[in-house]
């Protein structure tokens, strides 16, 4: 197994597949009948089933590499510096994002639904007034609850974090030597982590249906934030990840099991539930959903280990990328797609013009407007560019373009003074 004092770069490309998974899930949702904010003529049953096998884990899979992440960034700046480093870091995209980039999807959305007729700047004044009479709430964070959740559990983590990895480097260490020691550790690597899910769709998830409301989305919580404090704990345990490399053939083999059993049950769910004969299975195939989203992540994090844990200029590129093209996509696809399912074009040609215009989009603006603005960047989770070096006679120059994207690079994820971590 590679030592953990080296650089983790399979948990940076898994935080960029990961922010790329949810991309095109948001233009899945465009297609899907599922509720959403604008919805393509085009929608209907046919992406379903790829949408409900990646359901279970997308954000699941982000709350635990962004555990890692915190760790990684606890050890390298102490609980206050790490508080006052994600308030800024977060704080600034979460007033951004309510303020302006989320701003259109409201719009769209309820000139789709038929509560409003008028432009962008006609519907403005609107969206800031609290005490609006639309069907939905404005301003909003939609698609940023991601980050206002994060921001409030490495708020509340920060403090107890020195506790926490003291303990994981002393009694921890020693229980999860033997947890995840053996042929035992496979199964337990395999099963436990998915347990304490299943106590949460038990006890709260019937009671606490999610919102997306900070204050009242109790069961959302439960399982984001346990899979954030999952990867916080687990972020430098050799002993889980031994067990992760090798559970990653059964983790793959038992993830293809269940993705097949849960596709088939899914597929005719209404009928089922209606079925007075089948209600006794319904509960158990929720808990073999909760065990699927969790062998799944397990299963990334096993083919990561072994073949994406190599650097590369793409990845230093894509590390910055993945958090302004998180901002920007969702407010793209919406605006993109009311645009184009209005242009009378087939299935195919909206979807592959939907796909070209977000991606399109991120990628132009994140590389010609927010990386090289200053002002711009820290409302898009961005570090100021470090400045140009200078000649001994004050001439500017002394760094090549190449210097200045990997020192960039560095100060983003800090490969100098991190060498175990993943971008935060």
């Amino acid at each position: 197994m590679q030592h953990l004092e080296t650089r983790r770069y399979d948990l940076d490309w898994l935080r960029v597949i990961a922010f790329l998974l949810l991309i095109f899930y948001h233009i899945g949702m465009f297609y899907v009948p599922w509720d959403w904010h604008v919805k393509s003529v085009h929608s209907g049953e046919g992406a379903e089933p790829l949408m409900l096998l990646l359901n279970p884990w997308r954000l699941s899979l982000l709350f635990f590499i962004s555990g890692l992440a915190l760790h990684f960034l606890y050890m390298k700046l102490g609980a206050g510096r790490l508080a006052r480093d994600r308030v800024l870091r977060m704080g600034l995209p979460i007033l951004a994002g309510i303020v302006l980039i989320v701003a259109p999807q409201s719009w769209l959305e309820l000139v789709e639904k038929g509560e409003f007729d008028g432009g962008f700047l006609a519907f403005y004044p609107h969206y800031i007034e609290p005490d609006s009479n639309f069907s939905i709430i404005t301003p909003t964070w939609n698609h940023l609850w991601y980050i206002v959740y994060l921001l409030a559990y490495s708020l509340l983590l920060a403090p107890v974090a020195g506790l926490i990895t003291r303990w994981m480097q002393g009694t921890g260490a020693t229980l999860t030597a033997k947890l995840f020691a053996g042929r035992s550790g496979v199964l337990a690597v395999l099963f436990l982590p998915a347990f304490p899910h299943m106590i949460f769709r038990l006890a709260l998830d019937p009671y606490f249906p999610t919102t997306h409301n900070l204050v009242e989305d109790w069961a959302n919580h439960a399982h984001s934030l346990t899979m954030l404090l999952t990867g916080f704990l687990l972020a430098r345990d050799a002993a889980f990840w031994s067990a992760v490399r090798r559970a990653t053939v059964p983790a793959i083999l038992l993830v293809m099991m269940l993705g097949a059993g849960l596709s088939l049950l899914w597929a005719n769910w209404e009928e089922l539930s209606l079925d007075a004969s089948w209600q006794l299975a319904i509960w158990p195939a929720r808990m073999f959903r909760l065990l699927y989203a969790w062998i799944a992540i397990l299963s990334l994090l096993g083919l990561a280990q072994r073949y994406l844990n190599r650097p590369g200029p793409l990845l230093r590129y894509l590390t910055e990328a993945v958090f302004p093209w998180y901002i920007l996509h969702q407010t793209l696809i919406v605006m993109a797609g009311f645009w184009l399912t209005r242009q009378s074009l087939g299935v195919w040609s909206e979807f592959g013009a939907l796909v070209l215009l977000t991606i399109g989009g991120c990628a132009l603006l994140h590389e010609f407007v927010i990386r090289r603005t200053g002002v711009l960047r820290p409302f898009f989770g961005l570090k100021p560019r470090p400045p140009l070096a200078t000649h001994p006679d004050g001439r500017p120059g002394g760094e090549t373009r190449t210097d200045q994207d990997k020192n960039a690079y560095d100060a983003e994820v800090g490969a100098d003074s991190n060498p175990q971590g993943c971008s935060g």
